[in-house]
């Protein structure tokens, strides 16, 4: 099987502590985070994702917005800089053990983080961050 994720959400996951959107939206990602720790691949998409699929039945689901959009384009770059690889919508990551920790290293020196300003977790993520990442459940 394959997690199929939006490029945002590859810095999402790095942070999340189980906190989100509403209850369906928090036990789905839980089943992503436990399908990932599970040595299930990714598969990088453009638009909605395994984790945005609790939102999609809302009227105005913010995951089909510019604003979501835009966070793509930013976090593809950054972390395919990072990776040192083109990172677009088709291609495939493995997240094991050394490629969660050099993203995290990344993620809270700030190197990855030009996706991140004006996302409603901003702070979150950051105290996440500057905590050492305790308490993620990936």
């Amino acid at each position: 099987m394959t997690v199929s994720l939006r490029a945002h959400h590859l810095l999402c996951l790095l942070t999340y502590v189980g906190k989100g959107y509403s209850p369906a939206f928090t036990a789905n990602y839980d089943v992503v985070v436990g399908r990932l720790a599970g040595g299930e691949d990714i598969l990088v998409v453009s638009g909605p994702d395994d984790i945005c699929a609790p939102l999609l039945d809302e009227s105005d689901p913010h995951c089909l917005g510019e604003s979501a959009a835009g966070r793509d384009d930013l976090a593809a770059q950054d972390v395919a800089d990072l990776l040192g690889r083109p990172l677009q919508a088709g291609a495939r990551l493995e997240l094991d053990a050394s490629s969660l920790a050099r993203m995290r290293k990344a993620f809270s020196s700030g190197l990855t983080r030009k996706a991140c300003p004006g996302c409603e977790w901003f702070e979150l993520c950051g105290k996440v961050a500057a905590g050492g990442f305790r308490g993620t459940r990936l």
